[in-house]
């Protein structure tokens, strides 16, 4: 079974990605990177020099990608993958994958992009009211799709016990 982490940005994707996937004995994907390894630019040139519909249009393809020709790995995507196309329908359907939602509340996610504004989506805000206004609308317009992951696991914790929860739920 492959498992695909998905969440808001700075939920943990890639950090617990990471982990699972060594405790697993997969193979790591993080989406953004193979994305970025395969158009030679950063996802924020990417998103500056050919726009944001361009870089959904390639999130898209690279994840039917991945999963229709990689096996027993750890996929992170983007936090807003999941909300573009037909995606959560798309990965529910296929029944070698398993989806799981890593939920943040909101006043983590905001202190944890306070120290990394460099993300395309917030680098033009200013303060830490502007992001958690940000976050908090973009969690509304997103929870939907969120919440049509097979598994949901409160992601404010360490990486070792929310890790030993995904493995306790899905295996």
């Amino acid at each position: 079974m492959n498992l695909i982490l998905i969440g808001y940005m700075a939920s943990g994707k890639s950090t617990i990605g990471n982990y699972l996937a060594k405790v697993l004995n997969y193979s790591f994907i993080d989406l953004d990177n193979y994305i970025e390894k395969k158009e030679n630019l950063s996802v924020k040139e990417i998103f500056s020099q050919k726009g944001e519909i361009y870089f959904r249009k390639l999130e898209n393809t690279a994840l039917k990608e991945i999963v229709n020709n990689k096996e027993n790995y750890v996929l992170s995507l983007g936090g807003g993958t999941p909300c573009f196309y037909d995606t959560m329908e798309w990965l529910k359907s296929n029944t070698n994958t398993k989806t799981i939602y890593l939920n943040v509340n909101l006043n983590v996610l905001t202190q944890r992009l306070l120290k990394d504004n460099t993300r395309p989506l917030i680098s033009h805000l200013n303060n830490e009211e502007e992001i958690k206004e940000f976050i908090a609308k973009h969690l509304f317009e997103r929870s939907y799709f969120y919440n049509m992951a097979d598994v949901r696991i409160n992601a404010s914790e360490r990486i070792e016990d929310i890790a030993e929860k995904i493995i306790l739920k899905l295996f």
